[in-house]
């Protein structure tokens, strides 16, 4: 890890309304390096969602500028992928249908597109069920799709926004080491959003915590596990993890 590929500068959103202004982010200011997974993490309604609306486009901000590889973003970008928490498959089309879904919609269904996301499906287990449907897929195995769907389009860093929050434990469990493996081999980029302290210890290189609202970066911790071959499941059974947790829990108290 090295250069920074995205950067945040003074990063503010106010909500206007009726009964006056709501300020929901307050000059937030972030780098986040080529191949670092890093999470969010802050008090309910803090505005985590806000900001990665923000990166991707989908939102505007007040004040402030991002920047990608150094060239600053405005408006929706194909570099930057997006996952909610629903995995959003369409149901009338088969899984290979779906994970092309993009190339089609930017027009660059290509031989060599199309030949990338069939390595996809063959390197992470999917590749003999593309003629399946949505329906005939586990969560854990919808989830992958999305995840190939989105990686479909090359996007230089992706973007999670609570994208295990609806599996039930264990799948999530499973999904987060799945998606965690994929995204570290394919050398991506990701930012994550979540409520889960402990999904944020095992993922990430680094940890931001936000205050409440109007949400500012209160700290940034490093996490480190001294061991080899990490992965989310070992994580968490590291005596190191314990301590980041608290750590975290006490970062996260109700006073903001």
């Amino acid at each position: 890890m090295s250069e920074n590929i995205l950067s945040l500068k003074n990063i503010t959103k106010i909500y206007q309304a009726k009964n006056g202004e709501t300020k929901a982010l307050d000059n937030i200011n972030l780098d986040v390096k080529k191949g670092e997974f890093v999470s969010i993490i802050g008090p309910s309604g803090c505005g985590k969602s806000t900001l990665l609306s923000i990166i991707a486009g989908l939102e505007d901000k007040n004040t402030g500028e991002v920047y990608l590889d150094g060239k600053e973003i405005k408006g929706i970008s194909s570099e930057i992928g997006y996952m909610l928490q629903k995995d959003s498959l369409l149901e009338w089309r088969t899984i290979y249908k779906n994970v092309i879904l993009g190339l089609e919609i930017r027009g660059i269904k290509t031989k060599e597109n199309e030949e990338y996301v069939n390595n996809l499906l063959k390197k992470y287990h999917l590749y003999e069920f593309k003629d399946k449907y949505p329906t005939q897929l586990s969560g854990g195995m919808r989830q992958r799709a999305a995840l190939i769907r989105t990686l479909a389009i090359k996007p230089k860093i992706l973007l999670l926004d609570e994208a295990f929050s609806a599996l039930d434990y264990q799948t999530r469990i499973m999904v987060t080491k799945d998606v965690y493996s994929i995204l570290r081999q394919e050398g991506i980029t990701a930012l994550i959003v979540t409520h889960d302290i402990s999904e944020s210890i095992s993922l990430s290189d680094r940890v931001v915590v936000l205050s409440r609202r109007p949400a500012r970066i209160k700290n940034i911790h490093e996490i480190k596990f001294d061991m080899e071959n990490r992965t989310p499941i070992n994580c968490r059974e590291r005596p190191e993890f314990s301590k980041y947790f608290d750590l975290l829990w006490k970062e996260l108290d109700i006073n903001g």
